[in-house]
This record gives structure tokens, C-alpha cells and sequence, in this order.
């Protein structure tokens, strides 16, 4: 409303002038009222020239030296992937989600799995893009050498080529194959399928989910649900620039979105590991500080290129 703008920021005009200029900015489309009596908001065009012409990014010294003391930590690339998120609902007091490689275009390439003692092993899954995943197993009874080589043997030989989507099914076809040539081949059965359901799924980080509950444009029951809805389903955020709102950011680094999905924005950060494209996202109310979070995503992405580059 006019008076608040009066009040809050002192400006040398009449209120009868700024709602004029309010009323031109709602005619453009820029602002809109939420009902008859209310007053102005800007609307979703509003805010895509706001991103697109008088956008800054913002972010001070101090969360930059946050960052940078937090990623020289010797972490695990997965570990590291899982605190950024984090980092990220904790600086903005939104929800961020990291988006790993998608597992639809892998192929599983070779298997290797080194044995720590009787009761553990290490295997390593290496699929045809390159990418590796590492998982420790542990079993409660002892495993012979002999049985982990012979089980790695017969998978490696009948699961070659196969889209890692597609393993699981194949596992379950092998399970009397195993059961002919390995002695203890349902602990060791077992121990595979858990990683490969792990590997098959959707590589997506949560962190701060309940930051937009105390949001006031979710205090409608409603859109708490379509919220929960959309964190439930992954397959909405690996597709979310094809949305017909999405707006490419213009920053020098690039590779970023912004989109806008009803009173919620999303804004995005591409990064690279190991030559696999991840993304950053934040979650947040329309009304977003775009500048400081755009800022936060940048630098948090070239922490974790950073980051990988030391891990090789």
C-alpha cells in the first residue's frame, strides 16, 4: 500500500502518486492484489523483470569465509553433496534439494569388490558414463573369499551392459544362479540388491523441507499439500526448466534457472563432478531475496568443483 511505502522508505511524493504509479505497474502486469481490498504485490512478470533487468547478486564476506572453511573439510564427494544441501537451507532458512547424475542414462559397466575381512567388502559399481559408485558391506556371518570373487564373477558376467534401472529385475532372474555357485549366496545377494536399489533411485538431496511451512503463503492447508506433493516426487525437480515459466539467469557463471510455480520459486545452479552434471536448487516463497540466494548458489557450486578437483 501507499501509506506503508510512505512510512517504511520516506519518499518525497504524495500517496495519491504512488498509487498512480501503482496503478500503472498493474497495468503492465507487473504488480498484482492478492484480493480487492489489499494492497500491491508483484506478480510472477514482476518478478521475471526484476531478475532479468535490476538484479544484483549480494552475499558478504562473511558467507563466503562460512563456505570456504566448511568445504576444505576432508569429506566424502557423497557427504559433501548431502551437507551442501544443508548449507544451503541453513543460510537461506528455505528448503534446498541437490540433484545427483540420473541413473536413466547409466549402464552398468563392471563391478569390482575387494575384500576387507571375513565380514566386509568394499564394492565398486562403474557404469559406461564413467561414474563410480563405492558401498561397504558388512555381514553378520562370515564370507569366504572364494564366494565373493565367484558372486562378483557371475554378475559382472550377466549384468554387463545392463541400464541400472534395469538391474534389480536382472538380480532377482540370477538369484538361482548364485544360489548353484555360491555358498553363502544369500547374504551376499542381499548386500548387492541394497546397492543397487540405492544406485537405481534418484540421486536427490533434501535438506530444510519444514523451512516453508512457516512461510505465510503457506498457511493454506492446500498448498502445504501440493508442496509435499511436489517434495515427494523427484521426477518434478530433474524436469523443472522444461517448465514453460522457466527463465534462463542471467550471471556471468551461467548455468542456472529461476522458475515460478504458483506463490513458490525455484532457483537453480548447474555444477560438474567427475564430468557428471549435478544441480543446486533452492525452494522458497516468491518473494525470495534473489539476490543473495543467486550469490550463495554460485559460490556453493564452485566450492564443490573446487572440492572434486582436489578428491582426484
Amino acid at each position: 500500500g501507499s501509506k506503508t511505502l510512505l512510512e517504511r522508505y520516506g519518499y518525497n511524493y504524495s500517496s495519491a502518486t504512488i498509487r498512480n504509479e501503482m496503478n500503472y505497474l498493474e497495468t503492465e502486469g507487473l504488480l498484482e492484489k492478492t484480493h480487492t481490498s489489499s494492497g500491491r504485490v508483484p506478480s510472477t512478470q514482476g518478478y521475471r523483470y526484476y531478475v532479468e533487468n535490476l538484479m544484483e547478486k549480494d552475499a558478504d564476506e562473511e558467507e563466503l569465509g562460512q563456505l570456504q572453511t566448511f568445504f576444505s573439510k576432508d569429506m566424502a564427494m557423497e557427504d559433501i553433496i548431502q551437507a551442501s544441501c544443508d548449507v544451503l537451507s541453513n543460510m537461506t532458512n528455505l528448503t534446498s534439494l541437490v540433484l545427483g547424475p540420473d541413473a536413466n542414462r547409466h549402464c552398468l559397466r563392471h563391478i569390482k569388490m575387494f575384500p576387507l575381512d571375513e565380514r566386509s567388502a568394499v564394492a565398486v559399481f562403474i557404469t559406461d558414463q564413467g561414474h563410480t559408485e563405492n558401498k561397504t558391506f558388512h555381514f553378520s556371518d562370515d564370507i569366504s573369499a572364494s564366494d565373493i570373487e565367484n558372486c562378483t564373477a557371475i554378475l559382472n558376467d550377466r549384468l554387463a551392459g545392463t541400464p541400472i534401472t534395469e538391474v534389480v529385475a536382472k538380480m532377482n532372474e540370477l538369484k538361482p544362479v548364485l544360489a548353484q555357485s555360491v555358498k553363502r549366496h544369500e547374504a551376499l545377494f542381499n548386500a548387492f540388491m541394497q546397492a543397487f536399489i540405492r544406485f537405481a533411485s534418484d540421486n536427490v538431496y533434501y535438506s530444510g523441507t519444514s523451512n516453508m511451512l512457516y512461510q505465510p503463503e503457506f498457511s493454506d492447508l492446500e498448498k502445504v499439500r501440493e508442496l509435499m506433493r511436489m517434495l515427494e516426487n523427484s521426477e518434478i525437480w530433474r524436469s523443472i526448466e522444461d517448465q514453460s515459466n522457466a527463465l534462463k539467469l542471467e550471471n556471468p557463471s551461467g548455468g542456472g534457472e529461476l522458475v515460478w510455480m504458483n506463490d513458490i520459486a525455484v532457483v537453480s545452479k548447474n555444477f560438474n563432478l567427475n564430468g557428471e552434471e549435478g544441480k543446486l536448487m533452492v525452494v522458497g516463497p516468491s518473494r525470495m531475496n534473489y539476490n543473495r540466494i543467486v550469490s550463495i548458489l554460485d559460490m556453493t557450486a564452485a566450492w564443490l568443483e573446487k572440492h572434486n578437483i582436489r578428491k582426484k
